[in-house]
């Protein structure tokens, strides 16, 4: 049986009178995937910076569970190129053990790289370099902020399924966040739609292409995108509403749901 890591109930966020998110309700479960995704502007970030305590909502609960541990995963990190650092003591910077860092580094796959300056990795190796740093601590939440960006095909089905693994062997939740509107991995437990609001929410193999969606997101790719060895799954929605120019939703009338602005704790 899961149990609630952190709870969201009504969240809104603005910046200058700008609606970020809108009445964002969700739950992040002990064990399941949940993967976020959405356009740019959608508020993806914003949203993650609330979950990790970064960021404070406008209006709204956050409820993170008494013994929540959370391991984040940037979208990427600039380190100095004339730096003089191996990969082991990059993720010694977290105030770890040598032993606890290479057990991290074994655990995603590049052990043998321990020694190896972190300038000289690939795209990939600095992915599961930078989800080693994220394990350190043996978290019950990993954030992954598109633990796949810059990575190959291969890849990236490599990465999620390392993640469903580590998912498993860690019993944590995972908040994964995705750019692509389209491909989801079929591993995920649950896909939450963001554009400022929750569009809709749902198991990707209940869910079919609904042509709402496709007027806001577009096409699917091509068949032979979608169908690398069942790694990735399409996700569509029922969208039952309409968005202003400035991405407010809108009730049938054309209306604002949520009014002109957020009501602040």
């Amino acid at each position: 049986m899961t149990s609630p890591l952190m709870t969201l109930e009504g969240v809104n966020k603005s910046f200058s009178s700008k609606h970020v998110l809108q009445n964002i309700s969700l739950q992040l479960n002990q064990g399941e995937i949940t993967t976020l995704i959405g356009p740019n502007g959608a508020g993806k970030s914003t949203l993650v910076r609330i979950v990790l305590g970064l960021l404070a909502p406008d209006s709204g609960t956050v409820c993170p569970a008494a013994n929540l541990n959370v391991g984040y995963m940037p979208q990427k990190l600039h380190i100095d190129p004339t730096l003089p650092i191996s990969t082991c003591r990059f993720l010694q910077l977290a105030n770890t053990s040598h032993s606890a860092c290479h057990s991290a580094l074994e655990s995603v796959g590049i052990g043998h790289l321990a020694a190896t300056p972190i300038q000289k990795l690939s795209g990939g190796e600095m992915q599961r370099a930078l989800l080693a740093r994220a394990i350190l601590r043996k978290p019950n939440l990993l954030v992954l902020d598109e633990p796949v960006q810059g990575v190959d095909v291969n890849g990236q089905n490599a990465l999620y399924k390392m993640i469903g693994e580590l998912s498993a062997s860690l019993n944590c939740a995972v908040l994964m966040v995705s750019h692509d509107l389209h491909i989801v991995m079929s591993a995920t437990d649950r896909v939450i739609c963001l554009n400022r609001h929750i569009c809709c929410h749902g198991r990707p193999e209940q869910v079919s292409q609904d042509p709402a969606y496709l007027d806001i997101f577009g096409q699917p790719p091509i068949s032979g995108q979608t169908a690398l060895s069942g790694q990735t799954a399409l996700y569509a929605h029922n969208h039952d509403h309409q968005h202003s120019v400035h991405g407010e939703v809108l009730d049938a009338s054309g209306t604002h749901q949520h009014g002109e602005g957020c009501d602040h704790d």
